[in-house]
């Protein structure tokens, strides 16, 4: 290096080394100062996350309580006598164990007597509560005497009845008392102010109380102690009751960290203060090309942050604001703007089947034929997964986007060439029009999904678009699983059994029935499993549907010891890895064998079903249950799929049943037979409705049937009555269809 250089050198790098001595003087004064002020910080902060918790575990244990205390249910049941404890333990006592965490529960009439109690997920006397009756006793009176309801909490949240709460020391532990009284939901009940059933919820403030508070808000070694803390390296606070009488102390070792960061930081930082002045003069070099490369780098993230990595199409956040824009416009200019929201059919078939590269390849070549279907300045984004929107901009009338749609569902059931194999999917639609489905971006997206449901309910691959009939149906389907839920607390009221027998062609003997739910609605009557399953199922209520029947199933059988029943299930309850022990635990509490359980499952529902269905199923055959491929023939029809589910038993349909009247339907009939003897399969044919379909069935050597002709589904009963008749042309018909 020259000497002129040396000396520009040394020019240009001792301002900066002086320079960086006194920044380095200036951040030690600056840390020590700092250090102090945030460890002032931080057990100010403490002490206030302290009050907040308890505050907000009394707001916690109250919200909860209203769950179930304010329901007309809870106050016709609190006024039942006797009480029924198995309800009570479902719904205001062990259920509040695991659902909210609440240790004990206790139940007081109108005069503050005990007539329910539970502690520890167990239900025990109702003396129990003499132990905390002195501390809830002042809190009962409070409670009788308010009437007001705060309406919103801290957490501006609201409450829906008057509520009393305490900290106080129970059978020699902290806890929170807190008092609901049970009232109508509805209004419609009766209730005298101060006469009230009042649920009373005890939560002890134990380790697992304090370890989460350490663990959501830092408070380490957070304890309860009944004296203040001693020492330095702890800290305390008084917990007081309502009377503000001290009823312990709240012990934590505080965070200190600006002590530990003094510590920590101060000897390394003026070594690096001082490498940093040595390497400043390399980095001024390399400043203007960092420059440029962060530029790059934040039009690269903001880019990422709009678009879909995978196809390069617009993401769910470039698409909202650009629908946002386009409302704008369209309210503006009173011009149509359509909104697309589109789903592809069968793509979780191509990603099981060849993989999710293939998956992904599909994805890309969706994209490309979606955006070549509309104009250029539309806008086509992927929303997530296979779901895509398209923003059609002032098209000329309804006859356009319906061209659109046309041609779009025309190009995704094109075969898709994906590495040397051919891929079949569809694409369903749903439309939604501004500005006659709405000008705001939520209504809209809303109205386009809710299309977009109806196109694949309707039998995918189709588009739609919404209409106000549809709004309505939502409407219905979330009454529909209102009234259900009120109907599943009802069950024995409302919900019934109906079974219809399975015959033996050979020797026409009942030997089976299949167990069919029945919804007895309390103002519509009697309403058919049709218009109710799906609801069920959408909203997860088929589990405990479909376990209620099981159950009752079950426990009628055991009346027919030499009948096989078989219950429908739903994928849904396939899935649940609790389903497999509860049919076990069914069958044992039953006392009836797993041979003479048949679970049947649709087979559209089996073949779109997924890999815990099948473990679920060779986990039930294992057990002795057998399963059976309901409605064959209209979904799939393959065996290969049959022999990977491990079916025992396909059904016949009675579409196809219907049809052996004919050349191509008795063809086809006697086909579905060969085929299951010749695979191994048991076969029964539903929906037998006249003599000659029953002589045909037997003349190509069907063994069960079941339908009109010989029996509709009937009460459990009359199944004892048919069993009593010793030949089948002297058994029961009943001459309702339901």
């Amino acid at each position: 290096m020259s000497e002129s250089r040396k000396k520009t050198v040394v020019r240009f790098t001792a301002p900066i080394v002086l320079a960086a001595l006194c920044i380095l003087v200036l951040i030690l004064g600056l840390l020590e100062w700092s250090g102090r002020e945030v460890d002032r910080m931080a057990r100010n902060r403490d002490r206030a996350i302290v009050s907040l918790v308890l505050s907000q575990s009394i707001e916690r244990i109250a919200h909860a309580q209203e769950s179930s205390t304010v329901w007309d249910e809870a106050v016709r049941e609190a006024r039942k006598r006797p009480l029924d404890a198995r309800w009570l333990d479902l719904n205001l006592g062990i259920w509040f164990e695991n659902y909210a965490g609440i240790d004990e529960v206790y139940l007081l009439d109108p005069a503050g007597a005990a007539i329910y109690a539970m502690r520890g997920g167990k239900r025990t006397r109702p003396e129990d509560f003499l132990a905390i009756k002195a501390i809830a006793a002042p809190l009962l009176a409070r409670l009788r005497h308010t009437q007001t309801v705060r309406r919103r909490t801290e957490a501006d949240v609201a409450m829906l009845s008057p509520g009393q709460a305490d900290i106080a020391v129970v059978r020699g532990r902290p806890a929170i008392v807190s008092l609901k009284p049970i009232v109508t939901d509805s209004g419609t009940l009766h209730q005298v102010p101060g006469t009230e059933a009042v649920h009373v919820a005890v939560v002890y403030l134990d380790a697992e109380f304090f370890a989460g508070i350490n663990e959501q808000y830092g408070l380490a070694q957070a304890h309860y102690a009944p004296v203040p803390a001693s020492g330095d390296n702890l800290r305390s606070i008084p917990l007081h009751d309502r009377a503000q009488r001290t009823v312990g102390y709240l012990v934590w070792r505080p965070f200190a960290p600006g002590s530990q960061v003094i510590s920590a930081l101060a000897p390394v930082l003026a070594i690096v203060l001082l490498v940093i002045a040595a390497v400043m003069f390399l980095l001024a070099s390399r400043l203007a090309r960092r420059t440029h490369d962060l530029e790059e780098s934040r039009i690269d993230a903001q880019h990422r942050a709009m678009h879909d990595e995978l196809t390069g199409l617009g993401n769910r956040a470039m698409f909202e604001q650009r629908l946002d824009e386009a409302l704008s416009r369209s309210r503006r200019h009173k011009s149509l703007l359509a909104l697309l929201y589109i789903d592809l059919d069968r793509f979780k078939q191509v990603n099981d089947t060849l993989g999710h590269p293939a998956g992904d390849a599909l994805i890309r070549q969706v994209a490309r034929r979606l955006v070549a279907e509309v104009r250029g300045y539309d806008i086509v984004a992927r929303l997530g997964g296979d779901e895509f929107a398209i923003l059609i901009g002032e098209p000329d009338d309804l006859a356009a986007i319906d061209g659109i749609c046309t041609r779009i569902v025309a190009e995704i059931e094109r075969p898709f060439d994906l590495s040397g194999s051919q891929a079949f999917i569809g694409a369903s639609i749903g439309v939604a029009v501004a500005p006659s489905h709405g000008l705001d971006r939520t209504e809209l997206t809303r109205k386009a999904d809710i299309a977009l449901y109806k196109a694949k309910t309707e039998g995918r691959s189709r588009f739609v678009f919404f209409t106000p009939e549809m709004d309505v149906d939502v409407r219905s389907r979330e009454e529909t699983y209102r009234e259900l839920r009120l109907a599943l607390a009802d069950c024995d009221r409302q919900l019934e059994v109906h079974y219809q027998p399975i015959w033996a062609v050979a020797d026409r003997r009942m030997i089976g029935v299949e167990a069919l739910l029945r919804w007895q609605h309390p103002q519509q009557g009697l309403v058919a499993p049709v218009d109710f399953i799906r609801s069920a199922e959408e909203t997860g209520l088929i589990a405990v549907l479909g376990e209620w029947v099981l159950r009752r199933a079950i426990k009628d059988a055991r009346a027919w010891p030499d009948l096989r029943v078989a219950v429908n299930v739903s994928p849904i309850q396939l899935r649940s890895r609790k389903f497999v022990d509860t049919v076990r635990e069914v069958l044992a509490a039953g006392g009836v064998s797993a041979d003479r359980l048949e679970l049947e499952l649709t087979e559209t529902a089996l073949m779109g079903a997924s890999g815990e269905v099948a473990r679920s199923l060779a986990e039930l055959r294992r057990l002795g249950v057998a399963c059976a491929l309901d409605d064959f023939g209209t979904g799939y029809s393959s065996l290969s799929h049959i022999r990977d589910f491990a079916v025992d038993r396909i059904k016949i349909d009675r579409s196809f049943v219907n049809a052996v009247d004919t050349i191509p339907g008795a063809a086809l009939v006697e086909a579905i037979v060969g085929l299951a003897r010749a695979n191994g399969l048991r076969l029964t044919a539903e929906g037998v409705e006249t003599e000659s379909q029953l002589a045909f069935l037997d003349r190509v050597g069907c063994p069960e049937v079941q339908g009109y002709l010989l029996s509709r589904p009937v009460p459990a009963t009359m199944i004892t009555k048919l069993l009593a008749a010793s030949r089948l042309d002297e058994a029961y018909r009943p001459s309702a269809p339901f």
